[in-house]
């Protein structure tokens, strides 16, 4: 059996508007009448619901360096019934970490390669014509073996752009399969973790659909499709991550929404009960619920909130008493004892945890992590190795409980967030992935 032909949507670096190009594909895709999967190459966890808003399919991340063969083609396999695959890459086409794990660099030029996907290069012209094409075939011979399908010109000035632009592609023998005239009404808001979350996009059907109005009217779309290819199928989704409990009581909100949709998809298709909740509507988990996982988010700009909902943190402190509670980067802040926010004012939070954490003077956290765990956690025993990513901008004030992990970067330094344990309460600045051997 063989997965459904795909592509990977790429570009030199972040700001090309490769994103802006995903979405009116996807979207444009789905018009013409065919069933879309959404990928996500790397560890971002905020564009896959941008992703299904456009498809109408659920997104899902493949990563080269936090996932084994096994796990990859699990998810991979979550394309049958498509007639397409698009996946957007991170970053640039080639870049990852410096030091490769037992895996791999994480770059979306390998998930490419393992997928039998070939590359659309999204190139910002601004500035350049000819010389674009420099570029273009730079990236087309770095790695030969690379599957490439053509390049999209993005933020092309004018028509006499255009024509010098092509005429370098040409000469390099790249095909042209699209040019996107330059549009300042094209980009998705942002803040400081990049995009916003797709819950809060003010309108974000009317955004998508214009984006693929944009994409019909200055990409080939036929082209795109023959352009699709592919590799055999992997596994099947038995390989896809056991849940930790039965009955899962899942905070999902604008404060807390970072969970990999790979983890969900395995709770579920094991026969999770998977019971959300909202602690921003001040409501409580599900008293029956066997664990309590509060997900990575934003609760840093709705601290005063979280801080005031009484139902929700009582429910929560009632069911640590005998039962496990476990937060990610956000929700760990919100076990804690109190958030600072950015102005310099601390927030009371669950208090199941002896942490505080401070926004007022950010500190850049970024990176893959490898933790070995020092103690058990919902759905892991002591000694297992995790991996997973981190990403925020929050510092540590106080952490006086037992740590939880021994965490190191995707380079093997060990570092100081390593997590924390009290009770039945566990928390960790990084957002779970995979087991080491999965």
């Amino acid at each position: 059996m063989t997965k459904p032909p795909g592509l990977l949507i790429s570009a030199p670096s972040s700001g090309t508007g490769k994103t802006t190009v995903m979405l009116g594909l996807l979207r444009a895709l789905a018009e013409d009448g065919l069933t879309v999967q959404p990928f996500k190459s790397g560890p971002d966890y905020i564009d896959p619901a941008f992703h299904r808003a456009a498809a109408g399919r659920a997104s899902f991340n493949l990563d080269s360096w936090a996932m084994g063969a096994p796990l990859l083609g699990a998810i991979a396999a979550q394309a049958q019934g498509a007639d397409i695959v698009v996946a957007e890459g991170s970053m640039g086409l080639f870049d990852g970490v410096a030091k490769p794990g037992e895996l791999g660099h994480g770059s979306s030029a390998e998930t490419a390669l393992r997928m039998g996907w070939p590359v659309v290069l999204v190139l910002d012209v601004g500035g350049q014509a000819q010389s674009a094409a420099a570029t273009a075939l730079g990236f087309r011979m770095y790695n030969p073996d690379l599957p490439f399908a053509g390049v999209i010109l993005n933020r092309c000035a004018s028509p006499r752009h255009e024509r010098l632009t092509r005429l370098g592609m040409e000469r390099a023998g790249l095909p042209v399969l699209g040019v996107l005239p330059r549009r300042g009404d094209l980009t998705l808001p942002e803040r400081h973790l990049g995009l916003i979350q797709a819950v809060e996009h003010p309108d974000l059907e009317s955004a998508i659909a214009g984006y693929a109005e944009f994409l019909r009217a200055h990409v080939d779309l036929e082209a795109i499709k023959r352009a699709a290819s592919s590799g055999p199928m992997g596994p099947s989704s038995a390989a896809l991550p056991r849940p930790p409990a039965q009955r899962i009581a899942l905070a999902r909100d604008a404060a807390f929404s970072f969970t990999y949709p790979h983890l969900l998809e395995g709770w579920r298709a094991a026969g999770a009960e998977i019971l959300p909740f909202s602690p921003l509507a001040d409501e409580a988990p599900a008293p029956d619920a066997d664990l309590v996982w509060l997900p990575g988010g934003y609760p840093e700009l709705h601290a005063g909130t979280l801080a005031a909902a009484d139902r929700f943190l009582t429910g929560l402190r009632n069911h640590a008493e005998t039962r496990p509670v476990h937060g990610e980067c956000g929700g760990y802040m919100a076990l804690g004892e109190g958030l600072i926010d950015k102005d310099g004012t601390r927030h009371r939070m669950a208090g199941l945890l002896g942490l505080v954490t401070s926004y007022e003077k950010r500190k850049f956290n970024l990176g893959y992590r490898r933790a070995e765990l020092l103690a058990d956690m919902p759905g892991f025993s002591a000694g297992t190795a995790l991996r997973g990513h981190e990403f925020h901008y929050s510092s540590i004030i106080e952490q006086p409980d037992a740590p939880l992990a021994r965490v190191f970067d995707a380079e093997g330094a060990e570092g100081p967030q390593t997590g924390s344990r009290r009770g039945h309460v566990t928390g960790t600045f990084f957002h779970l992935i995979a087991e080491a051997s999965a």
